[in-house]
């Protein structure tokens, strides 16, 4: 008898599965929404590598390893060695080239931007489209310039690599560029840095309202910073080429005091 019942049982299991069946129902419901009262947390990937003999990979400080390699240049030369052995800034990826500076190092005013453009990017120097053709012409009116030999400037961005679509850098890409930012500053040696546009004040200030910081001098690296909208800015916005022409004289004034 128990054989029968044995053949007949398979047989139902058997035309249940033909049927699509994948899951035996038991007595009892299972209530399949409900929440367990303790969920046990997964232990550490780091843990369990270390029990099976396997090296866990170790987090990189990105921060730490810029300051390592912009400390490390004792010239400007070097710190664009530097810069373009980093590898921890994704943003090295999708760019063309490298933009480090332009102008004369040395000079007295040293001009800090956000990020390189699309011609920047294939020029490989800063501030070199509309943007840049503007800026070189509100210095040229106060007779400073990059190649102007008699009074130089000297230009250079918080970021040396484009980012994708032009878009705004992150906050964790100016921290990673910061110390490269601060010993190009330490070796150019200027007497005034001036901060174009928010991330470059972000970068050097630690704030950002470019309306409401242009033309207030403030200090940065133990420098006088004056902080100006960018020329991008004033493309866009020509009612706002007022404050900038005011913020150029005192920048002109605090150089002959």
């Amino acid at each position: 008898m128990e054989s029968v019942n044995f053949h007949h049982d398979l047989a139902l299991l058997d035309w249940q599965v033909e049927l699509g069946a994948t899951e035996a129902i038991c007595d009892a419901p299972v209530n399949r929404y409900e929440v367990p009262a303790a969920v046990e947390k997964p232990k550490k990937a780091v843990a369990a590598g270390v029990q099976r003999g396997i090296v866990a990979p170790v987090e990189v400080d990105a921060v730490a390893e810029a300051e390592r390699a912009a400390q490390a240049a004792q010239f400007l030369p070097e710190l664009q060695e530097a810069l373009s052995r980093f590898e921890l800034c994704d943003l090295k990826k999708g760019a063309r080239n490298l933009v480090f500076s332009d102008g004369i190092a040395g000079a007295r005013v040293m001009i800090v931007g956000e990020a390189p453009g699309r011609d920047e990017d294939r020029a490989g120097k800063p501030f070199v489209g509309r943007a840049g053709q503007l800026l070189d012409r509100m210095f040229g009116a106060i007779d400073m310039g990059r190649a102007n030999a008699d009074a130089p400037v000297y230009i250079t961005n918080v970021l040396p690599w484009r980012p994708p679509q032009n878009r705004d850098p992150k906050p964790e890409e100016i921290a990673m560029m910061r110390p490269f930012l601060l010993r190009h500053i330490a070796l150019a040696k200027p007497e005034v840095l001036v901060a174009v546009g928010n991330h470059a004040c972000q970068a050097l200030l630690n704030k950002r309202g470019i309306t409401r910081l242009r033309g207030q001098w403030a200090e940065a690296a133990g420098l006088p910073v004056i902080p100006m909208f960018h020329p991008a800015y004033l493309l866009r916005n020509t009612d706002a080429k007022r404050e900038a022409w005011a913020d150029l004289l005192s920048l002109k004034g605090r150089l002959k005091g």
